[in-house]
């Protein structure tokens, strides 16, 4: 098993779920590094870290969590546009 590579556990961050084979998940990282992000951004492969994904209750890909002090704040899944993504993350 990887271990995905964490920033800090007691800080707000994004935990993006994904897996190589996704195609919408292609797009969602392209979106994503399209942004102008102030939060840390982690990204975890589902099938190089299965145990991760089934700890956060993921279900299929892609999947967004918000993640602060260890608590998921929100949860985004499926392909999401530049604008419902910048919705969410400021909502």
């Amino acid at each position: 098993m990887v271990k995905p590579k964490l920033h800090g556990v007691n800080m707000k961050k994004i935990i993006r779920f994904t897996a190589s084979w996704c195609q919408p998940c292609k797009q969602m990282s392209r979106t994503l590094e399209s942004m102008d992000i102030k939060i840390p951004i982690d990204v975890v492969d589902i099938d190089e870290n299965s145990d991760a994904a089934i700890e956060y209750g993921i279900r299929s890909v892609p999947t967004l969590l918000i993640v602060e002090d260890g608590t998921i704040m929100k949860r985004m899944v499926g392909l999401k546009t530049k604008e419902q993504l910048e919705v969410w993350l400021n909502d």
